[in-house]
């Protein structure tokens, strides 16, 4: 019997939905005996170390345990990266996979596709090819480096093929649609069972704003981030607002200031943000996964950000781009998202993770 060892990297939010749907695809594969066994061993780098940020997705995705858990925690970009690539490294060496698995764009996916590279283990992105075309974001710098490094790169859109092959990366690449999709129609149904969180928060279907702000290119400009509080202070409905530990810290009292209507709340979990996600009116947000939830949901979303690397979203006419000016995220608010009644699959069929182990379990270079 044939075992192929990969080691999976995760640090945040995002990527612990993503690698529940491949490690379930995993345990599927493995449970079909077919000539070949994968192990999987789930590093997690500490880089969202919140309870609410990080153990309780574990929990509640059913994510095998972490093989183990490197506790970087916060910290500017280079040391929080510096610190994961010296840990990262010292796993591999002694592991010894056959190939790292990392996703997305951010810290923790720089670092292991770094610590890899350099011991000449083979890399497979998941969610490679995203491109925003903003190098002052830190997520493009992650997502190109990495996408250079690896050897695997699973493409969740032809938009993200077309970006690798603009940079001449053309070998090993596979549109396989976007893991998260996956996730979504998992979970949603089982949200619907379990999630209380609308009667927690007193909350009625279409009839409230659900807001996420997170990235650095909001959050740490303090004229982009006065304007976004302002508008949420202009809104006339009630704003949910499931606030970043770290987000919370640099506004301080700043959130003490905000009218009653808008609901600041800690982090929640997945289930009760994909009820929140499902039943809101629309979707203010800087988050590209919550981007791409709302459209699979048909609730309208307008993004915070100048640009967005989901953007068939907005060629699609369901995703309103305003950036983080009052009067135009208010004016993004009355444009009628359109969703029609046959949606082209932009992000595949929801089998993008049996896809990706079929890839990796084949092993095979092109």
């Amino acid at each position: 019997m044939r075992t192929i060892r990969i080691a999976t990297v995760v640090g945040a939010r995002p990527q612990f939905i993503k690698a529940a749907a491949v490690s379930r695809a995993i345990a599927e594969y493995n449970q079909q005996s077919r000539g070949c066994v994968i192990e999987e061993s789930i590093i997690h780098t500490g880089q969202h170390y919140d309870d609410n940020m990080s153990k309780v997705f574990f929990d509640e995705l059913h994510i095998p345990r972490p093989t183990v858990n490197l506790n970087v925690g916060s910290g500017s970009h280079g040391k929080q990266t510096g610190a994961m690539l010296e840990k990262l490294e010292t796993f591999f060496h002694d592991a010894k996979p056959d190939w790292v698995l990392i996703y997305g764009d951010t810290n923790s996916t720089l670092a292991a596709a770094l610590a890899a590279a350099k011991l000449h283990i083979p890399i497979a992105h998941v969610e490679a090819g995203l491109r925003s075309f903003n190098r002052r974001m830190p997520e493009e710098i992650n997502r190109v480096v990495a996408d250079q490094l690896s050897a695997l790169l699973f493409c969740p859109t032809d938009t993200a093929v077309k970006n690798l092959a603009d940079e001449g990366i053309t070998r090993n690449v596979y549109q396989v649609g976007d893991v998260m999709y996956d996730s979504v129609l998992f979970n949603k149904g089982l949200a619907e069972q379990k999630s209380k969180v609308l009667e927690n928060f007193n909350l009625s279907s279409k009839q409230y704003i659900l807001a996420t702000v997170h990235r650095a290119e909001n959050t740490d400009v303090p004229e982009r981030m006065n304007q976004i509080l302002a508008a949420f202070d202009a809104i006339d409905q009630t704003v949910v607002w499931p606030i970043h530990p770290r987000t919370r810290n640099l506004l301080g009292d700043q959130l003490k200031k905000l009218s009653g209507h808008v609901q600041v709340v800690d982090p929640i979990p997945y289930l009760d943000m994909l009820m929140l996600e499902r039943h809101a009116r629309l979707i203010l947000t800087d988050s590209g996964g919550v981007q791409k939830e709302a459209y699979w949901f048909d609730v309208p979303c307008v993004t915070l950000r100048d640009e967005t690397e989901w953007g068939e979203l907005v060629e699609e006419g369901c995703n309103v781009l305003c950036g983080a000016k009052q009067a135009r995220i208010l004016d993004a608010m009355k444009v009628t998202c359109q969703f029609d009644a046959v949606r082209p699959d932009l992000y595949g069929s929801g089998n993008s993770s049996e896809r990706i182990v079929s890839i990796l379990a084949k092993g095979e270079l092109l």
